[in-house]
This record gives C-alpha cells, structure tokens and sequence, in this order.
C-alpha cells in the first residue's frame, strides 16, 4: 500500500523534500505511518514526534485527505492505499 506525504512550509526544510511515498502494510493507522517516516528521517521524526509521550506535536497540523485528523480519529485514522497526509508546521506567538 502506497501513502503520499506532503511537507508544507519549515517541514519541507527539515524533510529535505516537499513530498515522498510511504509503502505500508494494509490498513494501518497514522500513528504507524508517523514511526515509519521518523525511522526514514529521523530529524523529521524529532520535529513530528514527541518523543516522551509518542504523539505528534501541536505545532503540526496533520491533514488527511483534506480532513483535520480531529475530526477522523485522530492518531488511530486508518489509512489506505493512495490516501494523502499533509503536515503544516504552526506557528506559536506571544
């Protein structure tokens, strides 16, 4: 099963890229999708990842097939094949 990543803004830096693919087993959720990509690109995964608690951090927005993960079901979004994850970095002021 192929995923499509896209990298949006400071992400695409830290990726080196601003796409790549994913080969998966079927039906897995995206919280397995975010371990693949931080063990292909492991600076990625520190800027994905929070190490501590094994949770994407909030200031990535993470968009599948053009839905919030919020309103899929969050980390436990099962992908398939073809599906597309988008991740926005977000800025934080003061």
């Amino acid at each position: 099963m192929i995923v499509n990543v896209r990298f949006v803004g400071s992400l695409r830096s830290v990726s080196g890229k601003s796409r790549m693919t994913l080969d998966l087993e079927k039906n897995v959720p995206l919280k397995e999708a975010l371990r693949r990509l931080a063990e292909k690109k492991p600076k990625l995964g520190r800027a994905l990842i929070d190490t501590e608690f094994d949770d994407p951090r909030l200031n990535a927005l993470v968009i599948v097939n053009d839905k919030e993960i919020s309103v899929l079901d969050g980390l436990n979004t099962m992908l398939k094949n073809r599906d597309e994850i988008v991740f926005v970095p977000v800025l934080h002021g003061g």
